[in-house]
């Protein structure tokens, strides 16, 4: 296992958060490990409509909130891959830990969001003011995106690591007068006015995206199996287009957690579009041409590389196998 990663992996955690999960790969058998978020619901529906099954894959899957367990976990082959935003993942990929996007689930589009007084009306009136954000998180990303649009950087705030549960907690409380989190928490505020949104990711579309990587001796082995998995996929978004009421209350018992509620996810599916086919195609590309993914790609590396005190220099070709995103 890489280095970095083992200074993650937390054993005993690590095997109570897979105990339903597979500690070897199998032909006909994926296991993929990712937080609880709305994006990734259509897992839970093409499996439970038996879409990954009328094809002969059986996708197991498993919540564990810390990426870096679960990205350990796949490092260890306990996970066949895992679902996560893009520029997160990247930060793991590594010479020795090889794992590439081969779809893509879903872009945050009104999900996240920054939580601020109502005397707040900018990014720049945050200057020297604290502000919760979970730190090598995507919320951090976007965070550090949105400033680095007005000519700002972390420097300029007074940073309050937490996570985004914790930080969205403690902005309500009073405790601090900014935060980055997600649903169901933006609207929360909305509803209680308790604050305000300053901002939300429908104003910054294609910066958080979701894919499924695996890992690259998976996506060799068991090329067909990845192929069920994508076209499984596909087949749950028309369903949610088509049938979104009835999708959801799929999507909810899967995901479960704070999302257990059908109105809950409906209304966290607001600030999400789930990638069908022709958007997997242009975000991922193809073989003759890159997508869209590549600029987020770039993004990242210049980012994590600034906010860490590393170099990240990952490729398109690094993260990302187009053979499966067209059937």
């Amino acid at each position: 296992m890489n280095k970095s990663l083992r200074n993650y992996f937390a054993p005993t955690l690590l095997c109570a958060a897979l105990a339903a999960g597979t500690a070897t790969a199998q032909a006909g058998t994926l296991s993929i490990g990712h937080t609880t978020w709305v994006g990734y619901g259509t897992l839970y529906l093409a499996r439970d409509l038996g879409y990954f099954k009328e094809q002969g894959l059986t996708v197991e899957l498993t919540t564990v909130e810390e990426a870096a367990m679960y990205m350990a976990a796949q490092a260890s082959g306990q996970l066949s891959g895992s679902a996560s935003t893009i520029d997160e993942i990247l930060r793991y990929r590594s010479k020795e830990f090889c794992f590439k996007a081969v779809a893509a689930l879903d872009e945050s589009s009104g999900g996240d969001g920054i939580l601020v007084g109502n005397d707040v009306n900018s990014l720049s009136d945050l200057k020297g003011k604290s502000i919760a954000v979970n730190e090598g998180s995507v919320s951090q990303f976007w965070l550090s995106y949105l400033l680095k649009q007005k000519g700002m950087s972390m420097a300029d705030l007074d940073i309050k690591n937490m996570t985004a549960d914790d930080a969205a907690t403690a902005f309500i409380a009073g405790r601090i007068p900014a935060a980055v989190t997600w649903e169901p928490h933006l609207s929360l505020v909305r509803t209680k006015k308790i604050g305000k949104v300053l901002i939300d990711s429908s104003q910054t579309p294609g910066v958080i995206v979701d894919v499924v990587a695996l890992s690259c001796d998976v996506i060799d082995k068991q090329p067909e199996d990845v192929k069920a998995l994508v076209s499984g996929l596909y087949k749950a978004v028309e369903y949610t287009k088509e049938h979104p009421a009835e999708a959801y209350k799929i999507m909810a018992k899967g995901v479960g957690g704070y999302l257990s509620d059908p109105k809950e996810l409906a209304e966290a599916a607001k600030g999400v579009r789930f990638y069908d086919q022709a958007m997997s195609e242009k975000l991922l590309g193809t073989a003759e041409t890159q997508g869209d993914i590549a600029n987020i790609i770039n993004l990242a590396n210049e980012t994590w590389s600034k906010l860490q005190g590393k170099t990240y220099s990952a490729s398109y070709s690094d993260l990302v196998d187009t053979r499966f995103v067209t059937p």
